[in-house]
């Protein structure tokens, strides 16, 4: 196995990684779990939300702790690009359909992780609606 390869594959395992964190962090269980956001965010973790608000780690889990009436998106056009072997941008869609109106959504979302004492945490989050 060439080193190129060895790379490739450690790229695939980052992304696949990346991926499954960013598809619990959609799950209601998970949301609603402040010990479980502490260990996934950084203690200087911000979000820029749909809205306009500007979310900080404090904030987000305690918004999320009483959060009702979510409905799990689904992930699409997901992509991870290394910034640096400890830094990696994601990307990708969300589509939802609102349990009130039936209306179907859209995200454009993307985060920032890094790589602290073993594990991927998040350190930034955007989300933004698409008309």
């Amino acid at each position: 196995m060439t080193n190129s390869d060895q790379s490739q594959r450690g790229w695939e395992k980052t992304a696949s990684q990346l991926r499954q964190l960013e598809e619990s962090l959609l799950n209601p269980a998970v949301r609603r779990d402040g010990e479980r956001l502490r260990t996934m965010l950084t203690e200087d973790f911000l979000e820029f939300g749909s809205s306009g608000k500007v979310w900080t780690r404090k904030s987000i889990i305690e918004l999320l702790a009483t959060e009702k009436n979510f409905y799990s998106p689904s992930i699409e056009d997901f992509h991870c690009s290394m910034l640096t072997d400890k830094v990696a941008l994601v990307t990708y869609r969300t589509l939802r359909n609102d349990g009130k109106s039936g209306e179907s959504l859209e995200s454009l979302r993307s985060s920032i992780w890094t790589r602290e004492d073993g594990a991927w945490r998040m350190r930034f989050h955007q989300g933004t609606r698409r008309s």
